[in-house]
């Protein structure tokens, strides 16, 4: 099959919130059931954390890496069929 034709577009504000969900997934499968608490763990502004999570704010790609490197999550496993298979 080619391509291009199987390709459908991607949507800024469905893709901003799954990667709001996977943030969260993450954050829990690391045991912390609480967004506020990773946040104040590892030096980030709660109320903006929780604003990623919810996918109500635009995530640089700056911060994303600095959030993945503190849940210890490649880019890749970031991105991963688990995160394919968010709905929203």
């Amino acid at each position: 099959m080619d391509k291009l034709n199987d390709f459908s577009q991607l949507d800024f504000g469905k893709e901003k919130k799954k990667i709001g969900l996977r943030l969260k997934q993450i954050r829990k499968q690391q045991g912390y059931t609480s967004h506020e608490t990773f946040a104040y763990e590892i030096g980030f502004d709660r109320a903006q954390y929780g604003k990623y999570e919810a996918g109500s704010s635009n995530i640089t790609l700056g911060t994303l890496i600095k959030l993945l490197n503190k849940l210890q999550t490649r880019l890749s496993d970031f991105f991963n069929d688990d995160y394919d298979k968010i709905k929203v």
